[in-house]
Order: structure tokens, then sequence, then C-alpha cells
């Protein structure tokens, strides 16, 4: 679990990070090799979540060797089926990490929704829906490795 306590924000508890897996994980079906380490380093606090219709068909592939379950979700509705996976895993102990449209929602019934603009984009929906947008998964994911990060951007 990850305490973050940020000033007018409130104290949260985080045991979920559910995140995107093309556009905000994976460019072209691919995670970069950093992006791995900081899943593992993350995996020994939260459980962590990789939700995709798998578009580029590389999901298995790419999952091995990361403390992360792959969730595959299919490509109708998966608006919906990304959502009923959030509500069943604790929204108010939950971040969701988005790009695109089919993200909206979880983005924003999490605890913390940050749409990460990768090099495939952001969809002007996510962005909206989003308590943070980082330019990257990196960045994205060292808001809860250095959660003093979370505080300077959020505290009011």
């Amino acid at each position: 679990m990850i305490n973050i306590d940020i000033p007018g924000w409130g104290n949260t508890d985080v045991e979920n990070i559910i995140i995107d897996l093309n556009g905000t994980m994976a460019t072209d079906g691919e995670i970069p090799r950093t992006v791995r380490e900081k899943i593992n380093l993350l995996s020994e606090k939260v459980a962590i979540y990789i939700l995709t219709a798998d578009t580029q068909g590389t999901a298995d592939e790419e999952g091995r060797g990361m403390n992360a379950e792959i969730i595959k979700i299919g490509q109708e509705d998966s608006k919906g089926k990304k959502f009923e996976f959030l509500k069943a895993h604790h929204p108010e102990k939950t971040v969701v990490l988005g790009n695109g449209n089919n993200d909206q929602l979880i983005l924003k019934e999490a605890t913390l929704g940050i749409a990460v603009l990768g090099d495939e984009g952001i969809s002007a929906s996510a962005m909206k829906n989003a308590d943070i947008i980082v330019k990257n998964i990196c960045d994205a994911l060292d808001l809860f490795l250095k959660p003093k990060r979370l505080i300077a951007t959020l505290r009011e």
C-alpha cells in the first residue's frame, strides 16, 4: 500500500494501480525496459493491473517478466468493461493511468486519475476527466515512487 496525504486533497491509501496498455504504457505494443523496472518496483507496494483490448496482439509477450496482471477486456465496449473492472477493485483505493476515450470514465471515477500523453497522443476526454496530466508513462509511475511530486502538484 502507498499512503498519500495531500493538503486540501485528502489522505488516501492506494492499493491498486490500473494501467491501460496501448498508448499509455506501450508504444506500438512495446513496453520500454525502464517502464518494466518501475512496474516491478511499484508491485512491491500495490497490485498492478494492465487492462488491454490487445490491439497490437503483444500483451502476453510484453507482460512477461513484469509483476503485473494482464487483463484482456476485448474490443467491444472496452470503456464499460474497464469501468466494471475498476468498480470490482475499490475505486476509492485505486489509481488509474490512461490516455484514450475508453479510459475517460475510469480516470474520473478512480481515487486519482492520471492521463498520460505518450507517443500515441491523448484524447481530449481523457484529459478532461483526469486529475493530473503527465508527458509520459515514466513520469506517471514516478509520482508513486516519489510521492512528494503528487503533493507538489495537487495540494491546495
